[in-house]
Parts: C-alpha cells; structure tokens; sequence
C-alpha cells in the first residue's frame, strides 16, 4: 500500500483537554481555540483576515485507525454505519475537517471560532472555505 507523508504545521490549543468533554460538531458549543503554527510557515497566513472562513485539516490523532464503521454520533440506537458515510473521529486516516471562523491573526497564531478539536491536535493544513474565495 502506499504511504505519503504529512507535515505538522503546529497544534490545535483548546480549553478541551478530554475527548469526552469535545462537542460532537463546532458549532454545538466548540470554545474559541488558536492554532499555534510554526513560525516557518508564517507567511501562509498572508490574506486571513478576521471574519474570514477557513477549513482546519487536522490529524485526529487520539481516533482508532482500525475503526471502519460506527453507530452515528455514538448512539446505539442508530444503525452502524461505514465510517467513510459519517464524520466519526475513528477512521483508517483521521484527518479532521472543521469550517471555523478566523477571530485573529497573531504572528503565527490564529484564533478561530467553531473548533472541536482537543488540545494538542496537529493541525496539517487550512484552506479558504468555499464561498469566501472570492478573486483568490
């Protein structure tokens, strides 16, 4: 099988340091977070702005690999489902994806609203959120 590698651009910092207290969506109670970024890819942040919308691709890296199918949002009642069909953090690549709204832009730190990720997730990648794109 083939492998690829991901850079770690920095880390997800949060109030929610236990996976039990992290809200299932960011927007059910998320607290404001900031992604503390390494200084080397500072220049990315170029064009961010407060207000902006961005998706935060993280590595969910406390999710079970193995895991390849759940009952939705862990309610047992609902049938089990292949992960690839929900936004389980278990799943073969534990890649997060969360649509946040950019609060501040600090040097290499941003601070976002709608983040459900706990302290310490690495965060590998931002991008625009479709619909703030604009002429970029």
């Amino acid at each position: 099988m083939d492998a690829y590698e991901l850079r770690v651009l920095g880390y997800v910092r949060s109030p929610i340091t236990d996976l039990a207290d992290a809200p299932r969506q960011g927007d059910e109670g998320a607290p404001d977070a900031v992604l503390e970024l390494d200084v080397d890819v500072e220049p990315a942040l170029a064009g961010l702005e407060p207000g902006m919308a961005v998706v935060v691709l993280t590595w969910l890296h406390l999710g079970d690999r193995g895991t390849l199918a759940v009952h939705p949002r862990s309610d047992a009642s609902r049938p089990l489902t292949g992960v690839f069909a929900t936004r389980s953090p278990d799943r073969p690549n534990p890649i997060g994806l969360h649509r946040c709204e950019v609060l501040a832009v600090d040097g290499p730190r941003l601070t976002v609203r709608g983040l459900e990720a706990v302290d310490g997730t690495p965060v590998v990648d931002l991008k625009i959120a479709l619909g703030d794109v604009g002429d970029r």
